[in-house]
C-alpha cells in the first residue's frame, strides 16, 4: 500500500476514533419531544421490521419528506433496542464517526497531490500531510455545530444521509483520478457506478443532497482542473444520471410536501423576505462556525423581520459576488465558497416549509468543504513559514489548533448534555432565548411527568407570549393549562382557562374538560350541561391546528 494512502486511512482512523470519543456522552440521553415522538417513540410503523414497513417505507412521507432508508434504519435500531433510547444514540454516533472519517478521506483526494511529492514520500515535514488530514476529519466532526445532527435520535436522517453523501462524492473524485488511466477504465466505471448508487440512497435518507450534482461540479473545475475545452462536454455528460436522480427526488418531495401542505406560501413570505431571511441564515452560519456560542435547536422566524436582516443578507451577497469575481485569480476561495453556499440552498427561505429561520443541523454537509479547505489552508501556511526558516512557528500553530480543538470538544460535550431529556434541551433555550414554544414544549414534558404545577406556570408564559405576538392558535394554550390545573387539583382556575379557551376556540373537548373540573368542584348541574355540548368528545387534550 503506498505511503499516502496509508497515511490517509490511519488519520480517518484516528479522526473517527476521537470524534467517537467527545459523542461518547450522548449515550445517556434519552428521547426528546422534539419529533423524537413523531420519528421513534409513538411511530408504530417502525415496529415490524418487514415487508409492509418497506413498502410503506417507500410509498409514504411519514413526517413531513420522502426518506425509506432513514425509517428503515430507525426500524432495525426498534428491532434490537425496542424504546432504549441508548441503541439509537449509538447508531448515530457511529454513523457520525464513519462521516469523520470519510471527510479525511475526501480531503486525502483533494490535498495529497499538494503536500505528497513526487516520489511518493511525505512533504517536509513529514508529519504536517497526517496532521493536516486529522485537522480537517476533527473541524468537521467535533464542532460544535454536528451536536445537534448526532445528539438528536430524530437527525438519524443527517448522519445517514452523510454517510452515502459523501460516499458518493468520494466514489466520484476516485472515478476523476482513473478517468484518463487506460489501465484503469474498469476501476472507473466501477467508481463512477458506486458513486450514482450511493448518490440515490442518499436522497432515500434525505433528499438534502439533491445540490451534490452541482457541487461535483463545482470540484470539477477547481480543484480537479477538469474543465479544460476539449473535456468540457464529456464532464456534464457525466453528470447528467446525477442530475436525472436529483430532479426526480426533487418531484417526489415536493410532490409529498403538497400533499401535507407544509411549504410556506408566497403570500406569507414575499421575495424581499425571503432573501432577508436566506442572508441572514448564512450569516449566522459562518457566524456560528467560527464563533460556536448560544447554539440552539429552534430559531423561529421573527414577526417583523428585523431591519438587520437586510443588512446581514446584503453582506452575504456582497461577500459572495467578491468569490464569483476573484474566481479566476483566487479558484480555491470560490471553490468553497459555492460548497457552502450550494448544499444550503434547498434548507434556506427561498423554499420555507416551516416556521425555523435557520439551524444548525443544516450545516452539516456544507461543512464539509468548509473543513477541508480550512485545514489545508493552516497546513499550506504552516509549510511556507517553517520553510522560511521561522520554526517557532510550528509550536505557535500547533498550541493554536489544539487549543481551538480544545475548546470545540469541550463545548460539544458541553452541548451534548443539553439533550440529556425533555427538561435539560427546553431549559437551556429558555435560558438563551425564552420562546413561547420552549415554554410550551416543556410543560408538555411536565404534564407527561406529573409535574402538573410546574407545566401549569410554562403555559401561562406560554399563553403571554402568544397573545402578545397576536398568534390565533393561544386558545390550544389555555385548554393545555385548564388540564393541568385539573390534574393539580385547582378546578376553579381549570374552568377559568377551558372558558378561555372555548371564548376563543369552542371544542368540544373543551367542554368535556370542562365538565370534569365542574364536576370535581360539585357544581354537577353544569357539569352535566358542559358534557351534553361535548357530544361523544371525551379523550385527551389534542392541539387544535387553524390550517
Amino acid at each position: 500500500m503506498e505511503i499516502g494512502r496509508k497515511i490517509a486511512i490511519s488519520s480517518a482512523v484516528a479522526a473517527g476514533m476521537i470524534t467517537l470519543l467527545v459523542y461518547l456522552r450522548a449515550l445517556t440521553c434519552g428521547f426528546v419531544n422534539f419529533d423524537d415522538t413523531f420519528y421513534v417513540v409513538h411511530n408504530l410503523d417502525i415496529r415490524h421490521l418487514d415487508g409492509s414497513l418497506f413498502s410503506q417505507a417507500f410509498t409514504t412521507p411519514f413526517v413531513e419528506l420522502w426518506m425509506p432508508l432513514t425509517w428503515i434504519s430507525l426500524a432495525v435500531d426498534y428491532h434490537f433496542w425496542g424504546l432504549n433510547p441508548m441503541g439509537y444514540h449509538l447508531t448515530n454516533i457511529l454513523l457520525h464517526a464513519v462521516n469523520t472519517g470519510l471527510v479525511v478521506l475526501i480531503a486525502d483526494r483533494f490535498c495529497r497531490e499538494r503536500f505528497i511529492g513526487s516520489d511518493d514520500e511525505p512533504a517536509s515535514p513529514n508529519y504536517l500531510y497526517p496532521g493536516m488530514l486529522l485537522l480537517a476529519g476533527l473541524l468537521f466532526g467535533i464542532h460544535p455545530l454536528r451536536v445537534e445532527s448526532v445528539a438528536w435520535v430524530a437527525e438519524r436522517k443527517d448522519v445517514l444521509n452523510g454517510v452515502f453523501s459523501l460516499g458518493a462524492i468520494l466514489w466520484y473524485l476516485r472515478y476523476a483520478q482513473l478517468r484518463d488511466m487506460a489501465e484503469s477504465r474498469g476501476a472507473a466505471v466501477r467508481s463512477y457506478a458506486f458513486s450514482l448508487v450511493f448518490l440515490l440512497m442518499s436522497l432515500m435518507a434525505k433528499p438534502v443532497s439533491v445540490v451534490i450534482p452541482a457541487m461535483l461540479l463545482v470540484a470539477d473545475w477547481y480543484p480537479l482542473g477538469r474543465f479544460r475545452r476539449e473535456e468540457i462536454g464529456r464532464v456534464l455528460l457525466e453528470k447528467v444520471p446525477y442530475f436525472t436522480l436529483s430532479v426526480a427526488s426533487s418531484v417526489v418531495t415536493i410532490y409529498f410536501a403538497q400533499q401535507i401542505n407544509i411549504m410556506v406560501p408566497q403570500s406569507d413570505l414575499s421575495l424581499v423576505q425571503r432573501f432577508m431571511l436566506s442572508g441572514n441564515a448564512v450569516f449566522e452560519y459562518c457566524r456560528m462556525l467560527l464563533y460556536p456560542v448560544g447554539i440552539l435547536p429552534l430559531y423561529l422566524i421573527p414577526n417583523p423581520i428585523p431591519v438587520e436582516f437586510a443588512v446581514t443578507a446584503a453582506l452575504v451577497a456582497i461577500f459572495t459576488c467578491v468569490c464569483l469575481g476573484f474566481g479566476r485569480k483566487y479558484p480555491c476561495l470560490t471553490a468553497t465558497w459555492l460548497c457552502f453556499i450550494i448544499p444550503l440552498l434547498p434548507v434556506l427561505a427561498f423554499f420555507q416549509n416551516g416556521v425555523q429561520a435557520f439551524a444548525a443541523r443544516y450545516t452539516y454537509l456544507p461543512s464539509v468543504a468548509l473543513s477541508v479547505a480550512m485545514a489545508a489552508m493552516i497546513a499550506g501556511a504552516y509549510r511556507s513559514l517553517t520553510n522560511a526558516g521561522r520554526g517557532y512557528v510550528r509550536f505557535v500553530v500547533a498550541g493554536v489548533m489544539s487549543s481551538i480543538l480544545l475548546f470545540y470538544a469541550g463545548m460539544t460535550v458541553h452541548l451534548i448534555g443539553s439533550w440529556k431529556n425533555t427538561e435539560t434541551l427546553w431549559t437551556r433555550v429558555i435560558t438563551i432565548r425564552p420562546i413561547g414554544r420552549a415554554f410550551y414544549f416543556r410543560a408538555e414534558y411536565y404534564l407527561e411527568t406529573g409535574k402538573h404545577q410546574a407545566a401549569a406556570d410554562d403555559l401561562l408564559t406560554s399563553i403571554r407570549i402568544a397573545e402578545s405576538a397576536g398568534n390565533p392558535e393561544a386558545f390550544n394554550l389555555y385548554a393545555l393549562r385548564g388540564d393541568a390545573l385539573s390534574r393539580a387539583g385547582r378546578h376553579e382556575e381549570s374552568v377559568r382557562d377551558f372558558t378561555a379557551a372555548i371564548e376563543r376556540y369552542p371544542e368540544p373537548n373543551y367542554f368535556y374538560h370542562r365538565g370534569v373540573a365542574l364536576k370535581a368542584m360539585g357544581k354537577a348541574n353544569e357539569a352535566e350541561a358542559d358534557f351534553r355540548r361535548a357530544g361523544t368528545a371525551t379523550g385527551p387534550i389534542q392541539w387544535v391546528n387553524l390550517q
